[in-house]
């Protein structure tokens, strides 16, 4: 997995709907659940999306909570 695309879950905020504003790590699982189910948008935000989703529904929360940490001592 590309790093980048980790870093970029983490800091960047989905720009509509009901959690516009939210970094889309931080998306609840239901919501990324209804995108799976509906079809994730098209380009960067779609791919972000769905990636944020696979971690979650594998159980690999950890990943994104430790580069948080990462980020936030940096």
């Amino acid at each position: 997995m590309n790093p980048e695309i980790l870093k970029e879950i983490i800091t960047t905020p989905m720009p509509y709907g009901k959690y516009k504003g939210t970094m889309i790590a931080d998306l609840p699982s239901y919501y990324l659940e209804w995108f799976s189910t509906q079809g994730f948008p098209k380009g960067k935000l779609g791919m972000l999306l769905a990636t944020t989703f696979e971690i979650k529904t594998n159980g690999l929360q950890e990943i994104i909570d430790n580069l948080k940490l990462m980020v936030i001592s940096n």
